[in-house]
């Protein structure tokens, strides 16, 4: 019978390890290493000190970012967790000279690269541009929603929130009433019980303590323009917000990035406390160009359906970015799409503004029962201006084309959208027809594959799920952190002849 020799996994061993050895040619640890000794500019740090003549030495910048982008490229955000990486993982001893930071020191190096994280991010593009990694013709721009440090729990209006903080004190002055009955009895169970009942409303009475001093100390958040009334605001984060997601409703923050073409290196990173990102995409495009010291001229710029909207379109128009972003409704006017919905009863068909008879000298529509839909006032939707025609409730009740006119039966009466536009230009319309013709639709089709790869990366293989941090400014060192991560892979898998 065979034999063999015996191991333990559990022993352990003293033995001299040589750090320039563990660090091998080809390795991210080497790419990392090389990039922040020579082609980063860590003097950017140098202003945050001030230990020259008095106080202890301080940890050393370029130790802490190789510390930390290391271990945030396998998937460790905690700083505890960093911290036990620094004491037992080999290559963190290696990268970081065997120094081993404090989890207070890391956390706060960390939430305090405010000034520094870009011109760092700046660095190792100009890398990625020097090995001609960016292409410069086309670029993608899309977005990440991540949960953060922060429970949608603590949500709503400030209306919401005082309903809240009501019914709180509602139930802690029942278990007070219920507690002054327990407190007369003598036997054991029962003070046990009553002393759980005191914690309880100990517990409550916080809540209701940090609900109050929120909307005493802060103001309601309102929506943009186009949108009215107030938004939900956060008690724990209130520049997170609530957020709509594949896996449901998350309260966090929304990742945006700027993606190249031609090997997929992020140009400009950003996170916003926001839900929709089409408000964003004019600072995206001009914070771009800043970093790329270049204009975007005849360059083709890709978005989603998010970014569809006539002040997008036209402000792209206006410095000559060739845009290719579709609208909805894009699918739907696609041939290939014909049967997409066949086992799906079709939709009943409703009268559009087409059928109605438009009288300019009145400024009325008139329906199909000779009725006016008359003018009311001008709003706006995804940076178009309307005009909203509204019919009078008496005029649509008893009508006999309500069936087709109005969308269900508890409607009660038929308005209408008249767009208004400027310079008797439609950019909507334009790259309706754009994306309707083969060349649209082949380059629209490229922004897959050139943004959704970096999210893949970032959420599957790095395993950032959520944010650790509270508030815009530190969450976006952390989404800019991730990004420098993708791009210093790019240039591993590019850079073999890094010296």
């Amino acid at each position: 019978m065979a034999r063999y020799k015996k191991f333990d996994y559990t022993q352990t061993e003293l033995i001299p390890i040589p750090f320039d050895e563990q660090i091998l040619e080809g390795s991210f640890e080497y790419t990392l290493d090389y990039l922040i000794e020579n082609r980063i500019d860590m003097t950017v740090f140098d202003h945050k000190y001030r230990n020259d003549i008095t106080g202890a030495p301080a940890y050393d910048p370029r130790i802490m970012l190789k510390i930390i982008l290391y271990c945030y490229s396998k998937g460790i955000y905690s700083s505890r967790e960093i911290e036990y990486f620094c004491r037992t993982n080999i290559i963190v001893k290696a990268l970081s000279a065997n120094t081993m930071p404090h989890f207070t020191s890391i956390a706060e190096f960390v939430s305090s690269m405010k000034e520094e994280i870009y011109p760092v991010f700046l660095n190792i593009l100009m890398v990625c541009s020097e090995m001609d990694l960016i292409g410069g013709d086309m670029f993608a721009l899309d977005g990440c929603k991540f949960s953060s440090n922060a429970s949608k729990e603590w949500s709503g209006t400030f209306s919401n929130l005082q309903k809240k903080k009501e019914k709180i004190e509602k139930i802690v002055e029942k278990m007070i009433q219920e507690q002054v009955k327990l407190d007369n009895s003598s036997e054991l169970d029962v003070i046990k019980k009553s002393k759980e009942m005191q914690s309880r409303i100990q517990k409550l009475e916080k809540k209701a303590e940090k609900i109050e001093h929120f909307l005493a100390t802060e103001s309601p958040k309102m929506k943009s323009r186009s949108r009215r009334g107030e938004k939900q605001s956060n008690i724990t984060d209130n520049e997170s917000a609530k957020m709509k997601t594949s896996r449901g409703m998350v309260q966090g923050f929304n990742g945006l990035s700027v993606v190249d073409s031609k090997h997929q290196v992020v140009v400009y990173p950003e996170a916003f406390g926001s839900g929709p990102e089409g408000e964003f995409l004019k600072g995206m495009v001009r914070k771009t160009k800043v970093m790329l010291k270049q204009d975007l001229i005849n360059t083709v710029f890709t978005a989603d359906t998010n970014y569809f909207s006539e002040r997008n379109l036209k402000y792209l128009a206006n410095h000559n970015v060739r845009a290719v972003i579709p609208d909805t409704q894009y699918r739907q006017r696609d041939s290939r799409y014909d049967t997409a919905n066949r086992h799906k009863p079709p939709k009943k068909k409703q009268f559009g503004i087409a059928d109605f008879t438009f009288i300019p000298e009145k400024n009325v529509y008139i329906c199909k029962n000779n009725q006016e839909v008359r003018y009311r006032y001008d709003h706006e939707i995804r940076g178009i201006k309307y005009g909203k025609y509204i019919c009078r409730p008496s005029a649509c009740g008893p009508c006999s084309y309500r069936s087709q006119c109005l969308k269900t039966d508890k409607v009660r009466y038929r308005t209408l959208q008249k767009p208004l536009h400027e310079e008797n230009r439609n950019y909507c319309s334009e790259m309706k027809d754009f994306i309707d013709s083969k060349e649209g639709r082949d380059l629209y089709g490229n922004r897959l594959g050139i943004v959704e790869p970096v999210f893949g990366n970032i959420r599957a293989c790095k395993r950032l799920d959520r944010f650790t941090l509270r508030g815009k400014k530190k969450c976006n060192i952390q989404w800019v952190l991730m990004n420098i991560i993708h791009n210093i892979g790019k240039i591993q898998v590019y850079g073999s002849g890094l010296s």
